[in-house]
């Protein structure tokens, strides 16, 4: 389907968020099920619950280096040129699920890690240093979190029933805060398999858990981008791919 980018970049000026619909047809989501699936088997970066079932993955682009361009299809890639610029690079790829019977939530929130080479440097911009999956991250300033953008290509079709992302238009406008956002109204992302979603990372979102019963899995591909290559204070990405 073609998208006009420049209401979409002021889509996601606006509201911190826009849905590109039928970006990947059935047959490159199988792919990228199929392909994801095997690689994260035995992938140590892999988080299951108590009875196996995968829930999540770090460290996808090791486990999974095919990632770096399943992605890279036209209208995707034309849609971040359009709000990052032409210089951007992907920095992180997590992977997440609800499988049935097996469902979690997560609360308010906003996105403000990301990782890096070495998180021990003294730095005036970066803070809270920690380690996920044995990779370095730290919280980042504010300036660089409004210059990237992550995406989120659902491998399955995500409605009422399997716990959908919800989010607050507009209250990536308000920075790290979350207090200014109180006004906005939840919007529940339903979208079809081989939608993706675009949001900033500071837009407040959360998710509930699926309903009881549901045979729906609910399986994202989640992928970080940043219109930035270098950092300050002599900080470099952990990945930065173009």
């Amino acid at each position: 389907m073609p998208h006009t980018a420049a209401p979409l970049a002021r889509q996601i000026e606006l509201d911190g968020f826009a849905i590109l619909r039928g970006v990947f047809d059935s047959a490159q989501v199988d792919v990228i099920t199929t392909e994801l699936s095997a690689a994260l088997s035995a992938s140590a970066a892999a988080i299951r619950g108590k009875s196996g079932s995968l829930h999540a993955a770090r460290n996808v682009l090791t486990a999974w280096p095919a990632v770096a361009t399943a992605w890279q299809v036209p209208p995707l890639v034309e849609a971040l040129a359009e709000v990052l610029g032409g210089d951007y690079g992907l920095v992180r790829v997590l992977y997440f699920d609800k499988p049935p019977g097996q469902s979690w939530a997560l609360p308010w929130h906003k996105d403000m890690t990301i990782a890096v080479k070495d998180n021990r440097r003294p730095s005036r911009h970066f803070g809270k240093p920690t380690r996920k999956a044995g990779v370095p991250h730290v919280e980042a300033p504010e300036a660089l979190l409004e210059r990237m953008l992550t995406v989120r290509v659902h491998l399955d079709t995500v409605t009422d029933e399997n716990g959908p992302l919800k989010v607050l238009p507009g209250s990536h406008r308000f920075g790290k805060c979350h207090g200014d956002d109180a006004g906005a109204v939840p919007q529940a992302i339903l979208v079809e398999r081989g939608d993706v979603l675009l949001m900033r990372p500071l837009l407040v979102h959360a998710s509930g858990k699926s309903q009881v019963p549901t045979d729906r899995h609910r399986r994202v591909l989640h992928l970080e981008f940043a219109a930035v290559r270098q950092l300050p204070d002599g900080f470099t990405w952990h990945d930065f791919l173009r």
